[in-house]
């Protein structure tokens, strides 16, 4: 049984798009949000699988216990909506053109209603999740999948290695970029997707594109190469960049960029020194830090990371 969210108001445990698979025995993957809601729909899941004929149904649950009905035994307020639907044998296909799209790290459409499961593979919509329901026989569920996001490392020192492995376990496409292939931290790095070297971080100019789901974070081994890193993507709009130094060496930076016509406006746009203030002082607790604000501005609609950076 496929347990999808379809959607979610308010205070809800579970996303848009938070899913999983549940079969008869009671084995499992994913979460629809976890808590005593997510129990009470494996155990529906499983009863239906093992008495009832194959059905679809949509139910939505509310976390008040003064809710009229629809109670989904959680206090946290708002609310989701839950797609049960048991997978059929014609549905093979379909999930296998789903798993190679995903292993090939590609994107596509998945869309879920009345009739069924269906997918198109090498499609990049411009949204990553859509919900529109006129009645109980008439909806549509889409979701982009493939990531959804892309991080893009500048510099491949520990610093990088740590925040590879961390940001790994979440929905980003990783690229690590250095002009030192047999450094031995570049080496050790198999969190990441892809590795690039570079004879020159101003080549970084052709290689990252702008875009509203891409993320850049810039920690070379030094001042100058920091420098040609930053120049490299002036003009670019991308969600967030953040720089890794002192705040000595940001200073320095910033300043020449002022002296060379760039406003305060534009370089308040750039997270530097990167990371959440939390005195980090390993490469681990500074990955921690770098990481904490790439969600925060990921989940931030407010947010436009370092939008045209212009001299």
């Amino acid at each position: 049984m496929l347990l999808y969210v379809l959607e979610s108001h308010g205070s809800s445990p579970g996303r848009q798009g938070f899913a999983m698979a549940v079969t008869a025995s009671g084995t499992m993957e994913g979460s629809i949000g976890g808590g005593i809601m997510e129990h009470k729909f494996v155990e529906l899941a499983k009863e239906k699988l093992q008495t009832q004929p194959s059905e679809l149904s949509i139910r939505t649950q509310y976390h008040d216990k003064k809710a009229a009905q629809n109670q989904s035994g959680m206090i946290c307020s708002g609310e989701q909506t839950i797609l049960l639907y048991q997978l059929q044998s014609d549905d093979e296909p379909v999930v296998q053109a789903i798993v190679t799209c995903l292993d090939q790290h590609g994107n596509g459409l998945l869309s879920l209603s009345p009739s069924g499961i269906a997918f198109t593979d090498r499609v990049t919509p411009g949204f990553d999740f859509k919900f529109v329901r006129q009645s109980a026989d008439e909806w549509v569920f889409q979701e982009r999948l493939g990531y959804k996001n892309e991080l893009f490392i500048i510099g491949g020192g520990h610093c990088a290695l740590a925040l590879s492995r961390l940001m790994s376990q979440m929905d980003f496409y990783i690229r690590l970029y250095d002009d030192r292939p047999d450094l031995h931290t570049v080496q050790l790095n198999d969190s990441v997707h892809e590795k690039i070297t570079v004879k020159t971080y101003y080549d970084l100019t052709n290689l990252i594109p702008p875009g509203n789901n891409h993320y850049v974070v810039i920690m070379t081994f030094g001042y100058r190469t920091d420098d040609l890193a930053i120049r490299a993507l002036l003009n670019r709009s991308f969600r967030y960049v953040g720089v890794l130094g002192s705040q000595t060496k940001i200073d320095t930076l910033f300043a020449t960029y002022r002296d060379e016509g760039v406003s305060d406006e534009v370089l308040s746009q750039i997270h530097a020194p990167i990371g959440i203030p939390m005195h980090s002082q390993t490469p681990e607790e500074i990955a921690v830090s770098i990481a904490a604000q790439i969600i925060q501005v990921k989940n931030s609609f407010s947010s436009t990371g370092f939008t045209e950076l212009t001299g």
